[in-house]
């Protein structure tokens, strides 16, 4: 079997395409949850903790600076308020994992649960029925 008919049978799998639109919507709903944590989350929250800029929060340990050739020279900083937007966005986006795996999970033990149908009766049984069927009839 060549290489090409050979990754052409693997890329067909069906855990390989579901892999690929999983981390195509990831990588959507990681910037959907990026927006709302920077646009709208952290803005009200630093307003209701004092006028906070999360994103400009940051302690600085050299500041910005010119060297002898002119040159600009940046800042040493932690940035402490991009570290908390992106805790705050993985905690949103390990929530809504949990409530889909949660979903998932529940709808597999609803599954498994169902009770199967009795086994269809043998033929000696169907007989043994009927005959028991006519001596209740006289």
């Amino acid at each position: 079997m060549g290489m090409v008919s050979e990754f052409k049978e693997f890329a067909m799998r069906g855990n390989v395409i579901d892999l690929a639109v999983g981390v195509v919507i990831g990588g959507a709903f990681g910037k959907i949850v990026s927006a709302l944590v920077d646009k709208v989350i952290m803005p009200p929250l630093g307003l209701l903790i004092g006028g906070v800029d999360f994103s400009a929060w940051a302690i600085t340990l050299k500041a910005a600076s010119v060297d002898a050739a002119g040159k600009e020279v940046p800042a040493v900083a932690i940035g402490i308020g991009d570290f908390l937007n992106a805790l705050v966005q993985f905690v949103i986006v390990a929530f809504a994992i949990f409530l889909m795996i949660k979903a998932l999970n529940a709808a597999q033990r609803k599954k498994e649960a169902a009770p199967a149908p009795p086994p269809e009766p043998s033929e000696e049984v169907k007989l043994l029925t009927e005959i028991r069927d006519a001596l209740k009839a006289r």
